[in-house]
């Protein structure tokens, strides 16, 4: 099942994509959210297509693509998850994982553009398997627990700006990761089902040019493992999204040049669909 959220930013209307058409939920809820992910939404979704109840959304193709998943309640983040990614960034491979956090507004949608942050010169790209929780996830027993916390999956690109993130951190990466709109997710959040999150590829370019392409079976700590480790320090709530590092293949290994105004970043992931984003001047927005 694929669920998306379309309209202008802060008025998107809950879809659900099946069969070529692209289905109005708005009868079932009024947003895709933590409270329609923990009142089993995903079910009932299921049940109206199965019914087929649903209405089609009328101009769906002429609307903004939204994020996935409304605002959620924190964005957890996974660093140095893939070996060679650890060593292109010149550090060992973790013991255990690493863990930061963005803030809930660097969310926005998958072609939405991306502002270069005032004075940076390292903007950098990354492109993620992002999970969506579905039940809230404290103190699991074991790892074979945590799949059951899962909703679905989300293709996301996680920005950084590196200067911020490892000169002038004070030793915490997430100032370099928080800037307003670093956080592209979707344009689907995808039904565990339909995903081998196990096994599935992951591709960068940047002006059309390749930059990452890997594979998630590469990954130090797995999705149940990641899920488990994080629910023994910390409290996942529905909707709440975990990003679970990058591959090789970024700026700051020093093979591409950082994100400049004009740059278009495209990211993809098998069966998560494929996202782009126009980098651009950083302007002051109004107070």
């Amino acid at each position: 099942m694929r669920l998306a959220r379309l309209g202008p930013p802060g008025a998107e209307t809950p879809v659900v994509l099946h069969d070529g058409r692209t289905l109005d939920l708005t009868a079932l809820t009024r947003d895709i959210d933590g409270a329609f992910l923990a009142g089993d939404g995903v079910a009932r979704v299921a049940e109206a297509l199965a019914a087929d109840t649903l209405p089609e959304l009328v101009g769906a193709g002429e609307l903004r693509v939204g994020a996935p998943i409304a605002r959620p309640s924190a964005v957890v983040c996974i660093g140095m998850n893939y070996a060679a990614h650890a060593a292109e960034s010149g550090s060992a491979p973790p013991d255990v994982p690493i863990i930061f956090l963005k803030t809930p507004n660097t969310v926005v949608g998958p072609y939405d553009d991306v502002m270069i942050p005032r004075g940076s010169t390292k903007t950098d790209w990354e492109v993620e398997l992002g999970i969506v929780i579905g039940r809230r996830a404290a103190y699991l027993d074991s790892a074979e627990d945590s799949l059951g916390h899962v909703a679905g999956f989300v293709l996301a690109n996680d920005l950084s700006e590196r200067e911020f993130q490892l000169e002038v951190s004070g030793g915490q990466w997430s100032k370099g990761k928080s800037a307003p709109g670093f956080s592209p997710l979707g344009p689907w959040l995808v039904t565990p089902d339909e995903v081998d999150h196990q096994k599935v590829a992951l591709r960068s370019w940047v002006n059309g040019e390749p930059r990452q392409d890997s594979n998630t079976a590469d990954q130090i700590f797995g999705v149940a493992h990641v899920i488990h480790h994080l629910s023994q320090y910390l409290t996942l709530e529905p909707g709440d999204v975990v990003l679970t590092g990058t591959p090789e293949g970024v700026a700051l290994s020093g093979r591409f040049p950082y994100l400049a105004a004009g740059d278009v970043v495209e990211v993809e992931i098998d069966s998560l669909g494929r996202q782009r984003q126009v980098m651009v001047p950083f302007a002051k927005a109004a107070s």
